[in-house]
């Protein structure tokens, strides 16, 4: 059952949000072994739905009536845990609510818990967790994706209707492909990070996965918007996203990049991002290729800039002041050493080690300001290819969904996990990714669409109108 499938049931009385909540509560307990969830919320959620029954009989209700939804386990609730999948944030409650959260209760969703994901969003497949890692729906073998593989994994399994995850260099729209759902990482600035755990902030951006783009619209028509408590969101206008789906795609202008179609690129997944431009062509759309000449170094750009970023925003992970503390430390410097060293991930000291060296004296500028430099080279190719083109149509990830362990030793490979997504996080630039037919092993394959900066209004469009021709297998 979709959102707005129970909205019009909850509206018409034939069901209540008490009852939509328990569903899905059954649905968890019965579904615990992909261990998509890391607290969730039952009492405290049942009891919101029965205040939201009352306000849906007054005819006074939100306009997210009727949806449950999941928060990776990154965002900030009052009185709640946030781990970001880590050991050395411990038992660590929030003193406050992410601004995100406060729209969605004020919208009258109801929050079902939190899921796992990998630790402080650095992963690709989600094994980095401390909790564990989360099982993929489609294929219990293969990982769900990264970092916010819990959310994608709750919403294709039916454990939520939609999910928040958050998206630094891919880890919404990876993971919604590799487990079949839709996922948007907004323009920077469109959504508030108040309240968001910081890994690399000039890259991380929150936004919804949902079953459907409709659902996804509607929960970015909620949480997007200026916030004073965040002095790097927008205050562009907030279009109606979800009332804008019903344009076709007759006239528009779309490029395919020919740098993201490379002879590595899994031939079915290839096939399919082809057969979603046929669609396209078909309803209207005219295709031009186009290309992004800089996108060779996207990877090793995006690695040295975000690394530098996580280096100084985990700084703060001392020991002194909250989250883990080692035992019985001999000194100030042997608390930090052992805080961090106990409490941090193989993957989270990876990255630190690298941000650190990046930024370090006789290297930052050989490193971090060159970074710098050729992010802007890269903002320049999207500036330039946006011209003469309204969207950009690109594959997801480079293969579905792979098995556990395939990748977790070899870094560089799963850092090629992201070679399609990092550049909508380089640029600012909105994406989404929307399922589009199975592979030969019934595993999920995700069709991305990149835009202009705050024009998700035309990725929702282009996205409705791939996911309304799914193919027949699907």
């Amino acid at each position: 059952m979709t959102f707005p499938d129970a909205r019009r049931r909850l509206l018409g009385g034939e069901l209540t949000c008490e009852s939509i909540v328990r569903e899905r509560l059954d649905l968890i307990r019965s579904k615990k072994s992909l261990n998509a969830f890391l607290d969730v919320y039952a009492d405290e959620a049942s009891a919101r739905a029965r205040e939201i029954d009352g306000r849906v009989r007054a005819g006074t209700a939100g306009p997210l009536a009727g949806m449950v939804i999941a928060l990776k386990d990154i965002l900030c609730v009052k009185d709640h845990r946030v781990t970001c999948g880590s050991r050395i944030l411990g038992d660590f409650i929030s003193p406050y609510d992410a601004t995100v959260v406060r729209r969605l209760v004020d919208a009258d969703a109801v929050i079902i818990g939190k899921t796992n994901m990998d630790e402080f969003a650095m992963g690709s497949s989600n094994e980095n967790s401390a909790f564990g890692p989360v099982l993929n729906p489609a294929d219990p073998a293969r990982v769900p994706g990264g970092s916010s593989g819990g959310s994608a994994a709750a919403v294709a399994a039916g454990l939520a209707m939609t999910a928040l995850g958050t998206d630094t260099g891919g880890s919404i729209r990876q993971p919604a492909s590799l487990c079949g759902v839709v996922g948007l990482k907004p323009t920077y600035g469109r959504v508030s990070r108040y309240g968001l755990v910081a890994f690399a902030s000039s890259f991380d951006q929150i936004g919804p996965i949902g079953s459907t783009v409709e659902e996804t619209a509607s929960v970015l028509s909620v949480i997007a918007g200026h916030d004073p408590c965040d002095s790097t969101s927008s205050d562009s206008p907030v279009p109606d996203y979800a009332g804008s789906l019903g344009g076709d795609v007759s006239g528009m202008r779309i490029g395919i990049p020919k740098e993201y179609f490379p002879p590595g690129l899994d031939p079915e997944v290839r096939g399919a991002v082809m057969k979603a431009v046929d669609v396209l062509r078909e309803g209207g759309a005219t295709i031009t290729e186009i290309s992004l000449p800089h996108s060779e170094y996207m990877i090793a750009t995006y690695y040295i800039l975000s690394t530098a970023e996580a280096s100084s925003n985990l700084a703060r992970y001392d020991g002194a002041r909250y989250g883990r503390r080692a035992e019985d430390p001999a000194d100030l410097q042997d608390l930090y050493l052992r805080s961090r060293s106990e409490g941090f991930g193989a993957e989270v000291k990876r990255r630190i080690m690298l941000g650190t060296y990046v930024l370090s004296s006789g290297y930052y500028d050989a490193y971090y300001l060159k970074g710098q430099k050729v992010r802007r080279l890269i903002r320049e190719d999207f500036d330039r290819a946006f011209a003469g083109t309204d969207c950009l149509i690109t594959p997801t990830t480079p293969t579905t969904a792979f098995a556990f362990g395939e990748k977790i030793d070899d870094p560089l490979t799963m850092y090629l996990s992201d070679i399609f997504t990092v550049s909508a996080n380089l640029a600012g630039i909105p994406g989404i990714s929307v399922p589009f037919g199975r592979d030969g092993k019934n595993l999920p394959i995700g069709v991305q669409v990149l835009g202009k900066h705050f024009d998700e209004a035309t990725l929702f469009r282009v996205a409705s109108h791939i996911e309304k021709q799914q193919p027949k297998n699907e």
